[in-house]
Protein backbone atom coordinates (compact mmCIF):
# COMPACT_ATOMS: atom_id res chain seq x y z
CA UNK A 1 0.00 0.00 0.00
CA UNK A 2 1.45 3.66 -1.00
CA UNK A 3 0.75 6.39 0.14
CA UNK A 4 -2.50 9.02 -1.56
CA UNK A 5 0.53 11.76 -2.16
CA UNK A 6 3.61 13.29 -0.40
CA UNK A 7 2.02 14.80 1.39
CA UNK A 8 -0.10 13.38 4.45
CA UNK A 9 -3.29 13.32 3.10
CA UNK A 10 -7.07 12.52 4.48
CA UNK A 11 -9.84 10.66 2.80
CA UNK A 12 -13.71 12.24 2.83
CA UNK A 13 -16.75 10.76 0.96
CA UNK A 14 -20.20 11.76 1.00
CA UNK A 15 -22.80 9.35 2.34
CA UNK A 16 -24.03 8.35 -1.09
CA UNK A 17 -23.62 4.35 -1.93
CA UNK A 18 -20.81 5.38 -5.07
CA UNK A 19 -18.86 7.85 -2.62
CA UNK A 20 -18.69 5.03 -0.22
CA UNK A 21 -17.82 2.45 -2.48
CA UNK A 22 -14.80 4.31 -4.02
CA UNK A 23 -13.86 5.28 -1.10
CA UNK A 24 -13.49 2.13 0.19
CA UNK A 25 -11.65 0.62 -2.78
CA UNK A 26 -9.27 3.51 -2.31
CA UNK A 27 -8.44 2.46 1.03
CA UNK A 28 -7.74 -0.70 -0.08
CA UNK A 29 -5.20 0.79 -2.35
CA UNK A 30 -3.75 3.49 -0.49
CA UNK A 31 -3.08 4.83 2.92
CA UNK A 32 -4.33 7.70 4.34
CA UNK A 33 -3.83 9.62 7.56
CA UNK A 34 -6.90 10.72 9.96
CA UNK A 35 -7.99 14.54 8.89
CA UNK A 36 -6.50 15.98 12.50
CA UNK A 37 -2.97 14.59 10.99
CA UNK A 38 -3.49 15.65 7.83
CA UNK A 39 -2.38 18.23 5.44
CA UNK A 40 -4.32 18.12 2.51
CA UNK A 41 -7.92 16.06 1.57
CA UNK A 42 -9.14 13.91 -1.24
CA UNK A 43 -12.87 14.20 -1.49
CA UNK A 44 -15.38 12.17 -2.95
CA UNK A 45 -18.39 12.71 -4.36
CA UNK A 46 -20.69 15.80 -5.86
CA UNK A 47 -20.84 19.81 -5.44
CA UNK A 48 -22.64 19.42 -2.79
CA UNK A 49 -20.49 17.66 -0.65
CA UNK A 50 -16.89 19.85 -1.72
CA UNK A 51 -18.89 22.46 -0.78
CA UNK A 52 -19.73 20.99 2.66
CA UNK A 53 -16.13 20.19 3.18
CA UNK A 54 -14.94 23.60 2.72
CA UNK A 55 -17.28 25.01 4.91
CA UNK A 56 -16.54 22.76 7.79
CA UNK A 57 -13.36 23.54 7.04
CA UNK A 58 -14.54 27.57 7.83
CA UNK A 59 -15.94 26.54 10.46
CA UNK A 60 -13.11 24.54 12.28
CA UNK A 61 -10.63 27.39 11.02
CA UNK A 62 -8.30 24.47 10.00
CA UNK A 63 -8.49 25.13 5.66
CA UNK A 64 -6.34 22.53 4.00
CA UNK A 65 -5.96 22.06 0.17
CA UNK A 66 -8.57 19.81 -1.32
CA UNK A 67 -8.20 17.08 -4.40
CA UNK A 68 -12.30 16.35 -5.67
CA UNK A 69 -13.09 13.52 -7.70
CA UNK A 70 -16.44 13.15 -8.66
CA UNK A 71 -18.91 10.71 -7.53
CA UNK A 72 -21.83 12.83 -8.27
CA UNK A 73 -23.66 14.60 -10.83
CA UNK A 74 -22.03 17.47 -12.27
CA UNK A 75 -18.99 18.37 -10.65
CA UNK A 76 -17.93 21.55 -11.48
CA UNK A 77 -15.77 21.79 -8.75
CA UNK A 78 -14.13 17.88 -8.74
CA UNK A 79 -11.72 16.08 -10.85
CA UNK A 80 -12.71 12.98 -12.54
CA UNK A 81 -12.47 9.83 -10.82
CA UNK A 82 -9.50 7.61 -11.26
CA UNK A 83 -8.43 4.88 -8.86
CA UNK A 84 -4.62 4.68 -10.78
CA UNK A 85 -2.29 7.31 -10.38
CA UNK A 86 -3.72 8.97 -7.52
CA UNK A 87 -0.11 9.86 -6.01
CA UNK A 88 1.10 11.58 -9.11
CA UNK A 89 -2.06 13.34 -10.05
CA UNK A 90 -2.46 14.86 -6.23
CA UNK A 91 1.37 15.76 -6.00
CA UNK A 92 1.43 17.65 -10.11
CA UNK A 93 -2.07 19.07 -9.42
CA UNK A 94 -2.64 22.57 -10.14
CA UNK A 95 -3.81 25.20 -6.98
CA UNK A 96 -6.70 27.84 -6.84
CA UNK A 97 -7.27 29.83 -4.49
CA UNK A 98 -10.90 30.59 -3.73
CA UNK A 99 -11.84 33.83 -1.63
CA UNK A 100 -15.26 33.47 -0.12
CA UNK A 101 -17.74 35.62 0.23
CA UNK A 102 -18.45 37.15 3.92
CA UNK A 103 -22.16 37.76 4.79
CA UNK A 104 -23.34 39.91 7.86
CA UNK A 105 -27.01 40.17 8.03
CA UNK A 106 -29.02 42.15 10.08
CA UNK A 107 -33.03 40.72 11.27
CA UNK A 108 -35.95 43.09 11.40
CA UNK A 109 -35.95 41.71 15.43
CA UNK A 110 -32.58 42.52 15.64
CA UNK A 111 -30.54 39.57 15.39
CA UNK A 112 -26.85 39.61 13.99
CA UNK A 113 -25.60 36.34 12.16
CA UNK A 114 -22.77 36.18 10.08
CA UNK A 115 -22.04 33.54 7.46
CA UNK A 116 -19.73 32.60 4.66
CA UNK A 117 -20.53 31.55 1.07
CA UNK A 118 -18.23 29.92 -1.30
CA UNK A 119 -21.16 30.36 -4.54
CA UNK A 120 -22.99 33.21 -3.51
CA UNK A 121 -24.92 34.89 -0.94
CA UNK A 122 -28.45 35.69 -2.33
CA UNK A 123 -31.56 37.27 -1.16
CA UNK A 124 -34.95 36.22 -2.09
CA UNK A 125 -39.09 37.29 -1.44
CA UNK A 126 -40.40 35.02 1.30
CA UNK A 127 -44.02 35.47 0.00
CA UNK A 128 -45.75 36.66 -3.21
CA UNK A 129 -45.11 40.20 -2.49
CA UNK A 130 -42.37 40.66 -4.46
CA UNK A 131 -38.90 42.15 -2.84
CA UNK A 132 -38.21 46.63 -2.81
CA UNK A 133 -34.58 46.29 -2.02
CA UNK A 134 -32.10 49.08 -1.59
CA UNK A 135 -28.69 48.56 -3.16
CA UNK A 136 -25.07 50.59 -2.17
CA UNK A 137 -21.57 49.58 -2.97
CA UNK A 138 -18.70 51.28 -0.91
CA UNK A 139 -21.58 52.90 0.96
CA UNK A 140 -23.32 54.62 -2.07
CA UNK A 141 -26.88 53.87 -3.12
CA UNK A 142 -27.00 53.14 -6.74
CA UNK A 143 -30.33 51.61 -6.66
CA UNK A 144 -32.49 53.36 -4.60
CA UNK A 145 -35.48 50.39 -5.16
CA UNK A 146 -35.22 47.06 -7.03
CA UNK A 147 -38.26 45.56 -7.34
CA UNK A 148 -37.76 41.67 -8.10
CA UNK A 149 -37.84 38.36 -6.91
CA UNK A 150 -34.52 38.68 -5.11
CA UNK A 151 -31.08 39.13 -5.91
CA UNK A 152 -27.43 37.83 -5.75
CA UNK A 153 -23.55 38.12 -5.38
CA UNK A 154 -21.56 35.70 -6.78
CA UNK A 155 -17.63 34.79 -6.67
CA UNK A 156 -15.87 33.77 -9.90
CA UNK A 157 -16.14 29.76 -8.71
CA UNK A 158 -19.99 30.49 -8.36
CA UNK A 159 -20.53 32.12 -11.32
CA UNK A 160 -21.23 29.12 -13.06
CA UNK A 161 -23.88 28.29 -10.49
CA UNK A 162 -27.07 29.92 -9.47
CA UNK A 163 -26.14 33.22 -10.94
CA UNK A 164 -25.54 31.78 -14.35
CA UNK A 165 -29.35 30.39 -14.34
CA UNK A 166 -30.41 34.05 -13.17
CA UNK A 167 -28.65 35.71 -16.52
CA UNK A 168 -25.74 36.89 -14.46
CA UNK A 169 -22.14 36.50 -16.03
CA UNK A 170 -19.22 34.23 -15.58
CA UNK A 171 -16.47 35.40 -14.23
CA UNK A 172 -12.85 34.00 -14.79
CA UNK A 173 -10.78 33.22 -11.75
CA UNK A 174 -8.33 36.03 -11.13
CA UNK A 175 -10.65 38.65 -12.52
CA UNK A 176 -10.83 40.28 -8.80
CA UNK A 177 -14.98 40.67 -9.87
CA UNK A 178 -18.16 39.68 -7.87
CA UNK A 179 -21.13 39.77 -9.76
CA UNK A 180 -24.48 41.38 -8.48
CA UNK A 181 -27.21 39.80 -10.38
CA UNK A 182 -30.81 40.75 -10.16
CA UNK A 183 -33.61 37.48 -10.04
CA UNK A 184 -36.51 38.22 -12.08
CA UNK A 185 -36.03 42.20 -11.99
CA UNK A 186 -39.24 44.17 -12.65
CA UNK A 187 -38.05 47.65 -12.05
CA UNK A 188 -36.02 49.06 -13.28
CA UNK A 189 -36.55 46.99 -16.57
CA UNK A 190 -33.20 47.61 -18.27
CA UNK A 191 -31.18 46.86 -15.23
CA UNK A 192 -29.34 43.38 -15.77
CA UNK A 193 -26.33 43.54 -13.14
CA UNK A 194 -23.17 44.66 -12.21
CA UNK A 195 -20.07 43.72 -11.67
CA UNK A 196 -18.11 44.81 -9.00
CA UNK A 197 -14.51 45.30 -8.03
CA UNK A 198 -14.01 42.40 -4.77
CA UNK A 199 -12.50 44.86 -2.75
CA UNK A 200 -15.51 46.92 -2.54
CA UNK A 201 -18.61 45.99 -0.38
CA UNK A 202 -22.13 46.15 -0.87
CA UNK A 203 -25.17 46.70 1.01
CA UNK A 204 -28.83 45.12 0.36
CA UNK A 205 -31.34 46.83 2.77
CA UNK A 206 -35.21 45.45 2.50
CA UNK A 207 -37.61 48.22 2.00
CA UNK A 208 -40.82 47.42 3.84
CA UNK A 209 -39.09 44.28 5.20
CA UNK A 210 -42.43 43.61 7.68
CA UNK A 211 -45.07 43.85 4.50
CA UNK A 212 -42.38 42.29 1.96
CA UNK A 213 -40.13 39.95 3.88
CA UNK A 214 -36.80 38.83 2.56
CA UNK A 215 -34.91 36.20 3.29
CA UNK A 216 -30.64 35.96 2.77
CA UNK A 217 -29.45 32.76 1.68
CA UNK A 218 -25.48 32.02 1.78
CA UNK A 219 -24.58 29.48 0.23
CA UNK A 220 -27.65 26.94 1.90
CA UNK A 221 -27.81 28.97 5.11
CA UNK A 222 -30.71 30.87 5.40
CA UNK A 223 -31.64 33.88 7.61
CA UNK A 224 -35.15 34.89 7.08
CA UNK A 225 -36.81 38.27 8.07
CA UNK A 226 -33.60 40.60 7.26
CA UNK A 227 -33.48 44.17 7.44
CA UNK A 228 -30.08 45.10 6.09
CA UNK A 229 -27.08 42.44 4.68
CA UNK A 230 -23.57 43.30 3.93
CA UNK A 231 -21.82 41.42 1.49
CA UNK A 232 -17.76 41.59 1.26
CA UNK A 233 -14.91 39.18 0.13
CA UNK A 234 -13.21 37.67 3.05
CA UNK A 235 -9.46 36.97 2.01
CA UNK A 236 -8.18 36.13 5.45
CA UNK A 237 -10.12 32.70 4.74
CA UNK A 238 -8.84 31.59 1.46
CA UNK A 239 -9.91 28.14 0.24
CA UNK A 240 -7.48 25.53 -2.03
CA UNK A 241 -8.92 23.69 -4.54
CA UNK A 242 -6.28 21.14 -6.38
CA UNK A 243 -7.36 20.03 -10.11
CA UNK A 244 -5.86 17.80 -12.61
CA UNK A 245 -3.39 20.26 -14.75
CA UNK A 246 -5.09 19.76 -18.25
CA UNK A 247 -8.56 19.83 -16.67
CA UNK A 248 -8.61 22.93 -14.45
CA UNK A 249 -11.04 25.38 -12.78
CA UNK A 250 -9.84 28.42 -14.62
CA UNK A 251 -10.72 26.36 -18.19
CA UNK A 252 -13.45 24.76 -16.90
CA UNK A 253 -14.48 28.38 -16.14
CA UNK A 254 -13.57 29.92 -19.44
CA UNK A 255 -15.54 27.23 -21.53
CA UNK A 256 -18.75 27.64 -19.80
CA UNK A 257 -19.08 30.60 -21.95
CA UNK A 258 -18.86 28.55 -25.20
CA UNK A 259 -21.82 25.85 -23.68
CA UNK A 260 -25.00 25.47 -25.81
Amino acid sequence: MTAAADRPTALLASDTEAAQEAEAELRRHYAFVPLKEAEQIIALGGDGFMLHALHEMLRSGRILPVFGMNLGTVGFLMNEWQIDGLRERVNVAKAFKVAPLRMEAVTIRGDRVDHPAINEVSLLRETRQTAWIEISVNGRVVLPQLVCDGVLVATPAGSTAYNLSAQGPILPLGSNLVALTPISPFRPRRWHGALIPDEFSIVFRAIDPSKRPVSAVADQREVREIERVTVCVDRTQELTLLFDPDHALDERITMEQFAV
